[in-house]
């Protein structure tokens, strides 16, 4: 795979698109939410998260493996497709002790502020809930202080 940056971009979603556009594989956590443009990325970014079926060749790609693409909440921009708000949020809070936090608070700061300084809408799973809980106050705050 082409190992340049998303600095040589527009924006994120667009070097998202021309290194996994049109692949079998479904982008998710932090590349999901720059898809989804609830969090605008790193400056410079180099690693892509993906939903796949089978391990790939690409060291700079974290391959999430799965048997099948039929149970996840799956959204796409051109030919390129990605998890959906509830579907990534889900799996990140599922996830928390092993992600990078600042994407799933920044998502979540500009979801509450894009929604009227509400959380509605998202459908966070019961088992999700205790951690949401934990982090939604600082999604809150990291807006008000934005």
């Amino acid at each position: 795979m082409d190992t340049q940056t998303s600095g040589h971009f527009r924006g994120n979603k667009l070097w998202l698109q021309a290194v996994a556009g049109g692949r079998e594989w479904i982008l998710c956590h932090t590349s999901a939410l720059e898809c989804l443009e609830l969090f605008v990325g790193y400056l410079n970014e180099k690693r892509i998260d993906v939903y796949a079926k089978e391990p790939g060749e690409y060291e700079n790609v974290n391959y999430r493996i799965v048997d099948s693409f039929d149970d996840l909440g799956i959204a796409s921009f051109r030919d390129m497709r990605y998890t959906s708000v509830n579907q990534t949020i889900n799996d990140m809070l599922a996830d928390f002790d092993n992600i990078d936090k600042q994407p799933l608070v920044e998502a979540l700061s500009t979801y509450y502020h894009r929604h009227g300084d509400s959380f509605d809408g998202l459908e966070i799973n019961p088992s999700n809930l205790a951690v949401f809980d934990s982090v939604k106050d600082w999604a809150i705050e990291y807006y008000n202080e934005g």
